[in-house]
């Protein structure tokens, strides 16, 4: 059957079904369209290498791994029209889905891998592709079983921000016309505005108000900083997450930046040479932002693992739900009731190749020098513990502000696995190398569950098949790990990681991440104390958030990220309400039109500033590079600089709303 006429997607894509309603896809499931090719499978493979080789180097020199799936679902519109036949949208969905794989393989490989060699602990490349290809592989095979209950079960009420965006470029693309013109006219003010802002000195990236006397005098007293990041791709992110999601989130970096700072603060000041670990200084003499990383930052570490413990429980129904279906199909057959937008891969072979990636990680814990039975099985139950755990946080995470918390939920992983290992009597060089082997495959697991979420969605959005997409992303990750682990490796004979030795002539690639897990393994192969506290603290926080109804997992990410990360967010929320409003206030058609719109707009500002920073960090790869090649003359001044930055941001959102409410001619 030939792909339905409509090139829009259904009205009930983005909202909760009602009782009875079913969504029914772009691409319905009696459709049959090319989907896994060829094509569609080469080019994503190249591209997965390319943006993992930039991935890489970018990410190691300036802590920022490129964002791969946005830009390469633009790529993919541009190559769909290369060849005598147009690749069909299912083809292009493939191809986003392997190539995004890169990014989220990266992200595993350089929070981890590089601390190995800053500890000269000299990996072989066949063991850090292998921490990579099985962290990978785990997590998509714990990601399947929760497929059905992310993607279908909570259809409307999580926003997906980044599945939104790849979504809406990918239909826009195939649709043409007006709406294609607005996507472009967006993400070319998107990428120009985040480009110049983010690469060189042409206003303030960071809005923090200190210029204001009043504002300036609460830093200083109460160590309270409200720092806002005025850029357009997380004002698309905050438009497509919706007020509620925005304003939760918000709340928990008000509580960390808000209250915990400034109290842990005020406890240090009248004990002026107080220090309490982790902290290494007298808390009296931190300004509020290294309280935050020092202190409060664990604090929602913990709240993050809580509310991951209560997501899992609350979605052990649906997730057994999923297995009895799977189960059902394999001994009645693939077409058991199943159409094919809703067939995973078999459940035989997913146990399989559970049972396949639980034995290589077993063996190559077992290769390790010094590794006993028990040690390697200690190794191996952290291992995939932390990695079904992280599959189902990472999952929440992305559907919900796509972000995922890989650096909090891989210190975490360090710091348990420390433990466990150090009273089963293994440190030094050898327990240091098994637990960055367990936090580097978990890592790359959470990541990898992230990517696979969102590609998953957008697939279910679209009309793809959930087994094909599942089955090439393998291909992505083996791929992808193969490629990061040969250039990590290369990079590590020209460059130093980390911080440079004396007597050593190599350039420095900071590789702040995996500097910082390294000094975290070290401190703790050294038997540094664990603070439990602040763990606890979070614990509890999540805790009293499930008891009041709240959802636990949006607060506790405020609370661990940045706050100039999600201030914006929170004006891209309200922005969202109030284009919502409008729309039910025009109703109809017209109505229709203007929420559609505003969701092409922000899709827009999320794909530009992502291509914006992906050209701003490429830049910084050349050593000629500098910010200062292009300066204002008022960019020096604060007072200035951060008020042009709050008047463009302003004119952003009134483009947005405007962009969104004004009237269309038939």
């Amino acid at each position: 059957m030939d792909a339905p006429e409509t090139k829009s997607l259904p009205e009930n894509a983005y909202r909760p079904l009602a009782q009875g309603e079913t969504y029914a896809p772009m691409i319905p499931a009696a459709a049959q369209l090319e989907e896994s090719t060829l094509r569609s499978v080469g080019w994503g493979l190249f591209l997965c290498v390319i943006f993992t080789i930039a991935s890489a180097y970018s990410g190691l020199k300036v802590g920022q791994v490129l964002e791969a799936s946005i830009p390469i679902s633009i790529l993919a519109i541009g190559l769909a029209r290369v060849y005598g036949r147009r690749s069909t949208l299912l083809e292009n969905v493939i191809l986003t889905n392997i190539g995004g794989t890169s990014g989220a393989m990266v992200a595993g490989a350089i929070f981890t891998l590089p601390a190995l060699y800053i500890l000269d602990l000299s990996p072989h490349p066949v063991q850090t592709t292998l921490i990579l290809v099985c962290g990978g592989c785990l997590g998509i095979l714990f990601l399947i079983p929760l497929r059905r209950y992310f993607v279908r079960e909570m259809h409307g009420q999580l926003p997906y921000p980044e599945a939104t965006a790849i979504t809406e470029v990918l239909v826009t693309g195939e649709k043409g016309g007006s709406q294609a013109v607005l996507l472009l006219q967006a993400t070319g003010i998107a990428a120009v505005y985040d480009f110049f802002v983010s690469t060189f000195q042409v206003w303030r990236e960071v809005i923090d108000f200190q210029f204001l006397a009043p504002m300036r005098q609460l830093a200083e007293e109460a160590r309270m900083v409200v720092r806002f990041d005025a850029i357009s791709f997380i004002l698309g992110l905050g438009y497509v997450m919706g007020l509620r999601s925005s304003m939760i989130l918000c709340a928990g970096g008000f509580l960390s930046n808000f209250v915990l700072v400034p109290l842990i603060w005020m406890i240090g000041h009248g004990a002026p040479d107080l220090v309490v670990y982790p902290g290494t200084v007298a808390i009296s003499t931190m300004d509020a932002g290294a309280i935050f990383r020092g202190y409060v930052r664990f604090i929602g570490v913990g709240a993050i693992a809580t509310a991951g413990i209560f997501g899992i429980i609350k979605s052990l129904r649906i997730v057994a739900g999923s297995f009895a279906i799977a189960a059902k199909a394999f001994r009645q057959g693939e077409d058991a009731g199943l159409q094919r937008t809703d067939r995973d891969i078999p459940v035989m072979t997913l146990l399989i190749g559970v049972i396949l990636s639980t034995l290589v990680t077993g063996l190559f814990f077992t290769t390790l020098e010094g590794a006993g039975f028990w040690i390697a099985m200690a190794g191996l139950v952290l291992t995939l513990i932390f990695s079904f755990f992280f599959a189902s946080v990472a999952a929440n995470a992305i559907a919900t502000t796509a972000r995922n918390p890989v650096s909090g939920m891989t210190m975490l992983t360090i710091i348990v696995s420390s433990v466990v290992l150090l009273r089963l009597g293994v440190s030094g060089e050898t327990g240091m190398f098994f637990v960055m082997a367990i936090a580097g495959m978990v890592c790359t697991a959470l990541s990898v569950s992230g990517q696979t979420i969102t590609d998953l969605k957008t697939g279910y959005w679209l009309g793809s098949t959930p087994w094909r997409q599942e089955r090439v992303k393998f291909l992505g990750v083996i791929v992808s790990a193969i490629t990061a682990a040969l250039t990590i490796m290369v990079l590590a004979k020209v460059f130093q990681f980390g911080e440079a030795v004396p007597g050593d002539p190599r350039v420095v690639l900071p590789s702040p991440q995996a500097s910082i897990m390294k000094a975290l393994v070290e401190g703790f192969m050294s038997h540094a104390p664990v603070a439990y506290v602040l763990f606890a603290v979070g614990a509890v926080i999540a805790l009293v958030l499930e008891m009041l109804g709240a959802p636990a997992l949006i607060f506790a990410l405020g609370m661990y990220l940045p706050l100039e990360l999600n201030t914006p967010a929170l004006v891209g929320g309200f922005l969202a309400h109030w284009v919502g409003k409008r729309s039910a206030s025009v109703g109809g058609e017209e109505g229709r039109g203007i929420m559609e719109r505003g969701v092409i707009i922000a899709s827009g500002l999320m794909a530009g500033g992502a291509l914006g920073g992906v050209f701003g960090a490429s830049l910084r790869l050349f050593d000629w590079y500098r910010e200062d090649l292009i300066q204002t003359p008022f960019f020096t001044h604060e007072s200035i600089s951060q008020i042009v930055s709050l008047v463009l941001f302003i004119a952003l959102c009134i483009y947005v709303w405007w962009g969104a409410t004004r009237k269309v001619k038939g």
